[in-house]
């Protein structure tokens, strides 16, 4: 039996948005995880608790990493080449909202600023979004 499991067993494991071609995107995943981002970094400001602080940070990069994701997700799993030809300025958008919420963004700091910019730009992409999703 042991043999069995061993030859049956997968050779490579792979992860996706879902287990399979759900078709179930919004960028609003993208969007509640920035609020999140914003919202931590606003504590942090105004708690000078040293071990709230190293929690908010922890949580806050989490956040910020599960933007990326989301953003990701919809870049190279909802996106199709048409919607890049019509919409010639959504690699830029990814780039600098996945950028956002990387370490030179949300991630790597806790200035209020740069999580708006970031939800700005999930913003200006899910307008895009939702304009595809009329077609």
């Amino acid at each position: 039996m042991r043999l069995l499991t061993t030859l049956l067993a997968p050779k490579s494991i792979a992860h996706a948005h879902c287990d399979l071609p759900c078709g179930v995107y919004d960028p609003a995943q993208a969007r509640i995880e920035a609020e999140s981002v914003k919202a931590i970094a606003e504590k942090y400001a105004s708690n000078a608790d040293p071990e709230f602080r190293a929690r908010a940070l922890v949580i806050k990069e989490q956040r910020s990493e599960l933007v990326k994701h989301h953003l990701w997700v919809l870049w190279t799993d909802y996106f199709k080449p048409p919607h890049f030809e019509k919409y010639p300025q959504l690699h830029q958008l990814f780039n600098e909202a996945t950028k956002l919420a990387g370490a030179t963004g949300t991630k790597g700091s806790v200035d209020v600023a740069k999580a708006d910019e970031l939800l700005a730009k999930i913003e200006e992409i899910s307008k895009i979004f939702w304009e595809t999703k009329k077609a």
